[in-house]
């Protein structure tokens, strides 16, 4: 343990078991902090780009995963290290703010990182970089509002938007079907979109998917797809001008809240307590009948006499149906949730044009649709693969393109791709850096040696020589005064992103930056780490 004395010389413990802890001090503790977050970025370095490679992870229950998305590497790794732990962090939060831009806010911590350790090499004090890297920022955000461009986006048919839904779409699995996923992207946002308060609710948009078929079998469907079947094979599959009952109340008799038990001594006492149970079931067939119902959607079960009784008085019925689902219903197709049979009445309704069952594949597995609801203010993305990682890759690309259509429509504002925004930031930051007095100013241009490392990274991934390729990009845009020249990952014919339709969102790279900064500056601050030891 470690002892320290006070005035009157009596000892006293500074630290309990000082021996059975790891300590690491000043400089080691931020040497060792900063190799963890580089480990980790590093990790994540190749699968930056639309040439990036893939990441296969096994968890331990033996499911596999296949992605390049940075958020899903992150969440699927089981990161020991506490900092590398901020760093999953930083990917979750760009990922839960913005969507997209996951692995290059990791990328661009990782190298700003690098820089720091040069500079405390020289022995500058870390609060000192900080600053240099903050005020870097502040250089940063004004110039992308400047070299930024606004989108009109409901003009030939939303083909802007396409075009940005389609680069973020362009470093994923289904790059190839790009274009027809950017079109059912964008027409599933501007469904769901309220545009006098440029607001999108996600949640309204579902996700499904089923393993069979094509990815070209991918289709946006206006209404919502549940992942069930109706509760009797002799229901009928398809039904028109549906009204809906939506149901939270399981179709059986009332149980007694506290434990009970029930003593039947004669046969009139059971036929008695069977013809009772027999009118509770009778009376809610009834009471939903009444209702002028044609379907029911219960998010309980019910057991074969209830299913009988719906058959005998042709009320198709689906059941349990979860929840999230069950409130998705209420709003697609305008009928209210009914907790109890009493409250049962004909507004309280839902409508459908039609609900089907549809059929896959000899694998006997149905879903029912909803199409054509009351309000087409909910909608379901139904994905097809050829297994389950490309479904659920898909759905992961799909989720990304939504999130960057989304934020389009909160704030219409584009910077171009292909490491253009991060070259025409490096280059400003450095000519600001030149005017800057004091030690800020090795601070200031390491941020823009970190920025340069994006633009290297995505020529690396692309098969380039790196350090020649920015070389080439930051002479085209110095000479030309052009802020849209960038890195040719494609081969194309032109270096322009304006010309290669390379997009991103304004919002998104605002975020990477300010994202990035703020992690670096919390792990340069951490100058002592006490930790337990292991284990012997």
């Amino acid at each position: 343990m470690s002892l320290a004395f006070d005035e009157n010389g009596r000892p006293f413990i500074i630290i309990q078991e000082q021996e059975k802890k790891q300590r690491l001090r000043g400089i080691d503790a931020l040497k060792s902090n900063i190799a963890a977050a580089r480990a980790v970025a590093r990790t994540l370095r190749t699968s930056l780009g639309p040439k990036g490679m893939d990441k296969m992870l096994q968890s331990p229950d033996g499911d596999v995963t296949v992605t390049n998305d940075g958020a899903t590497i992150l969440k699927e790794m089981e990161v020991e290290h506490q900092v590398a732990k901020l760093m999953v962090e930083l990917s979750k939060a760009q990922d839960d703010e913005v969507g997209d831009g996951t692995t290059g806010v990791v990328v661009l911590a990782g190298a700003l990182l690098e820089q720091a350790e040069i500079l405390l090499d020289k022995g500058i004090h870390p609060s000192r970089i900080t600053e240099g890297f903050e005020r870097a920022v502040d250089i940063c955000l004004p110039l992308l509002e400047s070299i930024s461009e606004s989108i009109d986006y409901e003009s030939n048919e939303h083909e802007q938007l396409r075009k940005v839904a389609m680069t973020t779409l362009n470093s994923k699995i289904v790059h190839r079907m790009r274009s027809e996923l950017s079109k059912i992207c964008v027409e599933a946002i501007l469904a769901v979109a309220d545009m006098e308060r440029k607001e999108v609710n996600l949640d309204l948009i579902k996700l499904d998917g089923k393993v069979g078929g094509r990815l070209e079998d991918t289709s946006l469907v206006h209404g919502i797809v549940i992942d069930k079947d109706f509760s009797h094979p002799q229901m009928p599959k398809e039904i028109d001008d549906a009204k809906i009952c939506i149901l939270t109340c399981p179709f059986e008799p009332p149980k007694p809240k506290t434990k009970h038990k029930l003593e039947i001594d004669s046969v009139e006492a059971y036929t008695e307590m069977q013809n009772a149970e027999k009118n509770y079931f009778a009376d809610m067939v009834k009471r939903v009948k009444d209702s002028g119902a044609t379907l029911v959607i219960c998010q309980w079960g019910f057991d074969d006499e209830a299913n009988y009784l719906l058959l005998k008085n042709e009320l198709p019925a689906i059941r349990w149906v979860g929840g999230v689902e069950i409130e998705l219903i209420a709003i697609a197709t305008g009928g209210r949730i009914v907790p109890r049979f009493e409250e049962l009445n004909s507004a309280k309704l839902g409508f459908a044009k039609r609900v089907r069952e549809m059929t896959f594949g000899t694998t006997r597995e149905r879903m029912v649709v909803l199409e054509e609801c009351a309000s087409m203010k909910a909608v379901t993305i139904f994905v097809r693969g050829g297994n389950k990682m490309v479904v659920e890759e898909a759905k992961r690309s799909i989720h990304d393109a939504l999130c960057i259509v989304r934020n389009l429509v909160r704030e219409n504002r584009i910077v171009y791709g292909g490491g253009a925004a991060e070259v025409a930031c490096s280059i400003a930051v450095s000519e600001a850096a030149d005017k800057i007095s004091g030690l800020e100013q090795y601070g200031v241009r390491a941020f823009a040696d970190a920025l340069d490392s994006i633009p290297m990274a995505l020529a690396e991934n692309s098969g380039l020589q790196p350090i020649d390729t920015l070389s080439h990009v930051k002479a085209r845009q110095l000479n030309e005064k052009n802020p849209r020249i960038g890195v040719n990952c494609m081969s194309m014919e032109t270096d322009d992103m304006k010309a290669q339709n390379v997009f991103e969102a304004l919002q998104s790279k605002k975020q990477q930056l300010q994202h990035a900064t703020q992690m670096v500056k919390m792990v340069l601050k951490i100058d002592d780490v006490i930790q337990p030891a292991e284990y012997d």
